[in-house]
């Protein structure tokens, strides 16, 4: 395979490698230790879904819910990832909160029907931007730089404590259930304590509290990323999620998502966009082959994807974003974008640079939604049944 995209610079033959079912990270290591990668979370994995008996699984491939009367506001928002999967499951967003502004450019510029805060979460008053409105479920993600294995896991880390804002917002609104997303590496983080700590206090609140570690390509997004789904209900129910829908040799790849963008040219009016690189640079791009990276110290950008295969966890890298499969540049923020599962016509403000922080802070759209169809169709059974 040619990996020039055309310009007549690849030089070195490149043999692709095959997919290793256990890959599951979400820190990118060369394509030869993708085995290992799994083996990060797979025992923790294991003994999650061991520990809680409170949870089942909803099979979520075929729901559909529109117009319904449930409502639900988003902490730590971000750029709306998690929001727009979670309205596509039917909810009604009241509120999102974020402290980034062009995050919060892009809230407004997508979720115009919606309220927005834009500050501190600390000084955000819940019930005045809900105005009396039924709140069924909270959602969010707070800042993961302190838990991830990427980081430096400081378990002191004022980012950590975010928590409790988030349990504040659900103690005020007291909604039906809430989804807390983030990275698995909250669970370990000071060897577990911290995790302890979070599902101690949502109990505390009342809350019946489960976390699973979830593989984000098993619900057709096409990329490898984990993330860690805590999920509560105040009725003492079980908590749902949604059943796995693909095996590995069914994730869907890269090329199926972004190759329709390979000839287009750069276009800022829908976010298609990359860092540019001298013609030398360029060069050195063009030896990289699929799963390697440019460079050995900074191993975790500039990495070449794979053709057929999903692509590896989605980050900003300060601009050296992965490189594209075929062609010697990174991958542009709408292509990043498609691989979060956004559509195009969700639009992202600010810079380029500001718009791929933004897409790969994000939470898959596809993800939120299936985990929102399994809280909907809960909430559903709930009233529904009574119990």
């Amino acid at each position: 395979m040619n990996f020039s995209g055309g310009r007549g610079l690849m030089k070195k033959k490149i043999v692709q490698p095959t997919l290793f079912e256990d890959c599951n990270c979400e820190i990118e290591t060369p394509i030869k230790d993708l085995k290992h990668r799994k083996s990060r979370y797979s025992n923790l994995m294991k003994e999650i879904e061991t520990s809680y008996d409170n949870i089942y699984e909803v099979d979520t491939s075929n729901l559909s819910f529109s117009n319904t009367k449930y409502n639900y506001v988003d902490l730590f928002a971000g750029c709306g990832g998690l929001s727009l999967g979670i309205k596509q499951a039917g909810f009604n967003k009241l509120v999102d909160v974020e402290i980034l502004d062009h995050a919060m450019d892009t809230l407004k510029y997508n979720f115009p029907e919606s309220h927005h805060y834009f500050g501190d979460i600390k000084d955000f008053n819940p019930k005045e931007y809900t105005n009396g409105n039924d709140v069924h479920l909270v959602v969010g993600g707070p800042p993961c730089q302190g838990f991830s294995v990427a980081g430096k896991r400081n378990p002191k880390d004022i980012r950590n404590q975010l928590f409790r804002e988030y349990q504040r917002v659900v103690e005020e609104l007291n909604p039906y259930f809430f989804i807390l997303e983030n990275v698995p590496g909250i669970l370990t983080l000071d060897n577990s304590n911290f995790y302890k700590e979070i599902v101690e206090g949502f109990k505390e609140l009342g809350y019946e509290v489960s976390v699973r570690i979830l593989e984000v390509a098993d619900y057709g997004v096409p990329q490898l990323r984990t993330r860690a789904i805590f999920i509560g209900n105040r009725f003492g129910l079980r908590n749902p999620y949604p059943k796995k829908q693909l095996n590995p040799e069914h994730y869907k790849s890269i090329d199926e998502s972004i190759s329709d963008l390979e000839d287009k040219q750069m276009d800022s009016s829908i976010n298609h966009v990359w860092t540019k690189h001298s013609k030398k640079f360029e060069e050195r791009i063009a030896q990289v082959g699929p799963g390697e990276s440019l460079y050995e110290t900074f191993a975790d950008a500039y990495k070449r994807q794979r053709v057929g295969h999903p692509s590896m966890t989605i980050k900003e890298n300060h601009g050296g974003t992965h490189l594209h499969y075929s062609l010697n540049r990174c991958i542009s923020a709408r292509e990043m974008a498609r691989l979060q599962t956004f559509p195009d016509e969700f639009i992202f403000q600010g810079t380029h640079k500001q718009a791929f922080i933004q897409v790969g802070n994000a939470v898959p759209v596809l993800l939120a939604k299936n985990v929102g169809l399994a809280v909907m169709k809960a909430i559903q059974d709930y009233e529904k049944n009574g119990k």
